[in-house]
This record gives C-alpha cells, structure tokens and sequence, in this order.
C-alpha cells in the first residue's frame, strides 16, 4: 500500500513539474515569435510605418534628362487583411503617378487598395495654419520697468493671413507680440518627411520582401572628357567622367548605379518641378571604379561595378573611361556666311574672318576607345615648352556610337589670318548672277599649314573658275584645302554663276 502511495505521489509531482516547465516557456516561446515576426513600427498616428531602417536593397538609375528610377526594397513584417502603410524615406521630388509597389515574396497575395502622396511637410507657418479656429498657448513677454516675466496666454488661432488673428478672452487682437506657439498635439495631416501611404490588402505570410518603384526629378549626370594633346598634336590621351548631381530630396546609400545614355521622350509632366539645390558636397570616386557598358533598347546603359552611395545636395564624379595614344589630327578652318551671296558686297577693305581650329579623333577600338561616348564637354590641354599642362578650349559633344569621328573645336587661330574681299558682281538677268571672291590666308606661324575653306553658294550654281581645286560639300557648299608656308600668303579666287 505505502509503495503504491508513493508512486501516486511521485507521478503528481512529475505532473506538476511538467506543467510548470510549459507555463515557463509559453511566455518565452511567444517572445520568439514575436522577435521573428515584429509588429510593424507606428508613427505618431498609429498607422504602421517603414523607413530606410527596413531597406534591404536599392538600385538607382539615372537618364541624363534631369529624371531618375528608384527600386527601394524593404523586408516588412505585415498583418493579415487590409491595413494602411506609411512608406518613409521617399525623394520629395517624386511623380507620384509612377508610383509602384509589389512584393517579391508573394505578388499575387499582396495588392494595393488605395496610395496617397503625403508632400504638406511640417514647418512652423503650416502647423501655424493647421490650427485656425483651435486654441493655441502663446508665450510672450510681460514689461514691468526693467523687469521682464514672461506669461502663457491661450488663444483662440482665427485667421492666418498675412499674419495671425487671435481672440484672447473677449478681444479680437492683431499684432500680438509673442516668442513662441504651444501647441496640443500634431495634425495629423502632416508629416517631417515626404511620405507614401499605402491601404494593402495582404493575403499572404507576414515576413515579405517589398519592393516599391518610382521616378523621381532632381538627378541628372552628364560626361566630362580631358583630353591630353602631345606636343607634335599627333596624339593625345583621354579621361571620361561620370558626373552625378542629386537634387531629389533624398539620400541614396549603398546603392547599385545605372546610368542612361540616350533621349528618352518623355510628356510634359503636371507635377511640380524640382527645386535646384546648392551643391554642398563635391565627391571623386577613384579612376578604378569603372562602368560596364550595354546597349538597351535604343540607348546605352553604364553599370557601376560596385555599389555606391549618393547624398542629397552632392556631385559626385566617377571614372567612365580611359584611352591613350588616340591619333588626333588638327585642322583649320574658315567658314563662309549664307549673306555673301544675297547682296553684292562693297568693294575696299577687306572683311577678316576667323580660322577657327579642331582637334578630330576617330572613336575606334584601334585608337583606344570604341565605347560609346556619353553627351559632354571635353576639355583640351597641352604641355607647353617646360612640360607644365595648360588649357587651350573646350568643346561639347553629343552622344557618339564607336566608329564615329569626332571635330572639337577648341578656339581660333592666333597667327593665322583669313580677309575675304568680294572682287565682282554682275547680274546677268532677272535670275541669274555672277560673283567672284578673293580670300587671302597669311600663315605667320613657323611651320606650313592647310586651311579648309567652305563657302556657301545658293540656288542652282555652277563654279565657272578657281585657282584651287574645288569640291561639291553639300547642295549648298563648296570647298577648298588651301595651303600656305610658313611666314607665307596663299589667295584664293573662285568666281561662280548662281540662276534663282
């Protein structure tokens, strides 16, 4: 009998241990779930919110057309049903109709019912505004001789414009003088920082990654080029750069960069532009970090090769390219104007014209380029006689496919002279003419040069003499390579017939 006591009492006792041991892990096992699955964070208003906090991933593409897409993926934690989501950490210089949200995880368990753009941003004339007709508490100063208390006032807010109109007890003031506003609680209506607010119907597990896209004004980047001349001008060297400029509103850190080369069409957007902002931040990225190039629809795409980070208000240069020993050729030019040839000119003193110059390269795998060339300003330098590098002009470019040549012109000849005179004008009928021009070219540099000569010519004309080989450039063009020794004078004279 005691035996069979004892094990009843040792079985109870094992019971209740048991129990004890669950009743211990339940509120441990429930702070495991909870740690796996956290309960979105709230905002002030109660509504679930995200931040940057959340962000898993980030890819930033820009178009060199002031517009860049934005793909923000977040890992969320979501409740079951429908529920509204502030997505925080948005460029405030968002198109909110671009505006799309999936999930990566579940897409076809996760739908949006509703999306709003919250851009009525805090600052203290809106919160001053949002209070019309409530009580405020206003803090001003009381003046007893030299003595100064300051006194709390509440006071009904009635009106706010150009300037605030209270009632305090009885009375309607204006003017009222005050150091600072009190007030109850924040509107809800507003927000610190431009705001995506989501209603999502999610079907779906709670752990998902989201990924939210849209285009935002504000970004833009173009391509500078250097461009290193030898001193024989037969060769040069070249350095491309990337410059990114981010106005958008917001930062964008450890992100995958894209750049797009090329002119997207675009419509005429109905929302507001994008505020310039001040350039605060100067960074250069080092020559390694180089871009991989593709071509995408009709325009070229630059991958960034690592992840990089872009703060607002910043402009950030990073390599895009390098080539040395390019065959560069010089060339001088003097170019005609389209009204030499409406009315007959005076004859006397002669019309000077400049001799404009170029640097053309050819862009070739050969030469040591063969990449696509993005739109930009390519700046020239030479190394003067004491191997000091100086800048002799500048040139822009537009987008260039390899196998494209390129004219730079960088200024106009110093000891080079071109004077034009018109010799002879006869008008032969109603509609047909005859002129005859003379253009003089003095060569004061050291060595020979040959100038390019282009000339326009209009209607339906015909070269009737020229002391210089002439060739047909266009329909409306002719031209001449006229060379000139050194410290010498070479002129040209051509007489055509033109029939209108």
């Amino acid at each position: 009998m005691r035996n069979a006591w004892m094990d009843k009492m040792w079985k109870r006792a094992f019971l209740l241990a048991v129990m004890a041991g669950i009743l211990a892990i339940v509120p441990f096992a429930g702070h495991l779930l909870a740690k796996a699955h956290p309960a979105p964070a709230e905002g002030s208003d109660g509504i679930a919110a995200t931040t940057q906090k959340d962000q898993v991933d980030l890819a930033v593409t820009v178009y060199n057309s002031n517009l860049a897409l934005i793909r923000d993926v977040r890992q969320l934690n979501l409740p079951i049903g429908s529920f509204p989501l502030r997505f925080e950490g948005v460029a405030s210089s968002i198109n909110p109709a671009t505006v799309h949200i999936r999930s990566l995880s579940e897409p076809e368990k996760l739908g949006v019912l509703e999306q709003n753009y919250e851009y009525d941003l805090l600052d203290p004339q809106k919160l001053l505004q949002k209070y019309v007709g409530r009580e405020v508490t206003l803090t001003r100063p009381i003046y007893s001789g030299k003595e100064v208390r300051w006194e709390e006032v509440k006071a009904t807010l009635l009106a706010d414009n150009n300037g605030p109109v209270w009632k305090i007890g009885g009375e309607i003031l204006t003017g009222v003088s005050t150091n600072a506003y009190s007030f109850p609680e924040l509107p809800e209506n507003l927000y610190s920082v431009p705001t995506l607010v989501w209603s999502l119907d999610n079907k779906g597990a709670h752990a998902q990654r989201v990924e939210a896209s849209y285009l935002t004004a504000g970004m833009n980047w173009n391509a500078d080029y250097v461009l290193i001349v030898t001193r024989d001008e037969k060769s040069a060297d070249i350095d491309g750069w990337v410059t990114l400029i981010n106005n958008s509103g917001a930062p964008f850190k450890n992100a995958k960069l894209q750049l797009v080369a090329g002119d997207v069409n675009r419509v005429p957007a109905p929302y507001p532009a994008a505020m310039a902002g001040r350039m605060e931040q100067k960074s250069m990225v080092a020559r390694d970090a180089a871009f991989a190039q593709e071509s995408f629809s009709e325009y070229h795409l630059y991958s960034l090769e690592r992840r990089t980070s872009i703060r607002n208000s910043e402009s950030k240069q990073i390599s895009l390219l390098n080539g040395t020993g390019i065959p560069v050729e010089k060339a001088f030019v003097v170019e005609g104007q389209q009204y030499y040839y409406r009315n007959p000119q005076s004859i006397g003193a002669p019309i000077k014209e400049p001799v404009q110059v170029f640097y053309r390269f050819k862009n070739e795998e050969k030469s040591g380029l063969g990449m696509p060339l993005p739109a930009g300003t390519v700046r020239v330098y030479q190394a003067d006689s004491k191997g000091s590098l100086q800048f002799v002009g500048e040139s822009n470019i537009t987008h260039t496919p390899k196998d494209e040549k390129l004219d730079l012109h960088i200024g106009n000849a110093f000891d080079i002279v071109s004077e034009r005179k018109q010799m002879d004008y006869r008008r032969i009928s109603d509609r047909v003419s005859e002129m005859e021009y003379q253009i003089t070219i003095r060569n004061h540099k050291t060595a020979p040069v040959t100038v390019e000569v282009k000339e326009p010519v209009g209607g339906d004309w015909e070269v009737l003499s020229s002391n210089y080989k002439w060739i047909k450039l266009d329909a409306f063009a002719l031209g001449f390579n006229v060379p000139v020794a050194k410290d010498g004078t070479s002129v040209l004279t051509y007489r055509v017939r033109v029939h209108w």
